[in-house]
């Protein structure tokens, strides 16, 4: 209950508006690998050589610096002219903005909820995976009428509206390109307080993502892969084995 009755706090975090431009930018894999590998250079570098990093030809890896420019990502420059020849135009990643005023008393409240809970829970993971699934109820519009069934929603379907939630929360989402590849999160609001208690916060996003599909009916089942790249994690969702036949049917 510790976790449950201060879900409202620590999902309440005023997380930052997304340009638009920004969330386009970043809706390939492609254009994201380009820019974590400026990111971890820290360095400036070539088109060409982005291209033998990221395994890209590098006309493909121009047009997404391109893109990753003009969305404020990554600052174009000439290198200074050092003789002959034309000189070499070189890209940086933009530094991320800091956080929001008022973002820090936010998170140092969800790293003492976190915290509380691990110290008093012997399950902190499943604790805040039901979390996750109430605050995915406050979430479900009401239903028409309480005697109606639910209508399963079909899996194609439903990742879109779950897409659409966590985007609405914030969490920078791209959808997979095809089945069975997972829903990209490129933003996460407790990042920080998350690399200090993963059971307890990726336990909570987890059981939201779960939460969101239940309310959908969705023969889904979701599984969180946290960090899989600075700053991004995975949601991949496979399909409910189908239940078996009852006795006598």
């Amino acid at each position: 209950m510790f976790l449950q009755e201060n879900l409202e706090k620590l999902g309440g975090v005023p997380a930052s508006p997304i340009d638009p431009r920004t969330h386009r930018a970043l809706a390939g894999p492609s254009r994201v690998r380009v820019l974590e590998f400026l990111r971890e250079r820290r360095a400036a570098a070539t088109a060409d050589e982005v291209a033998i990093e990221v395994g890209l030809h590098p006309n493909t890896v121009r047009l997404h610096l391109d893109q990753l420019t003009d969305a404020g990502l990554v600052d174009r420059a000439r290198e200074p002219r050092r003789g002959p020849g034309r000189p070499r135009v070189l890209f940086t990643a933009v530094a991320e903005a800091p956080p929001e005023p008022g973002d820090d008393g936010y998170r140092v409240l969800a790293g003492i909820l976190a915290g509380e809970l691990e110290s008093t829970s012997a399950r902190p993971g499943l604790v805040a995976a039901e979390a996750g699934r109430a605050w995915a109820r406050t979430l479900a519009p009401e239903p028409a009428s309480s005697t109606e069934p639910t209508v399963p929603t079909r899996a194609a379907e439903a990742t879109g509206r779950l897409v659409a939630a966590l985007d609405d929360l914030g969490f920078a989402p791209v959808p997979p390109d095809r089945a069975g590849d997972p829903i990209e999160l490129h933003r996460c609001p407790f990042q920080q307080v998350a690399a200090e208690h993963p059971e307890v916060v990726c336990g909570v996003h987890l059981g939201l993502i779960q939460g969101v599909l239940d309310d959908l009916a969705a023969p889904l089942h979701a599984r969180l892969e946290p960090f899989v790249a600075p700053g991004v994690c995975h949601a991949h969702l496979t399909p409910l084995e189908p239940s078996p036949p009852t006795e006598g049917h």
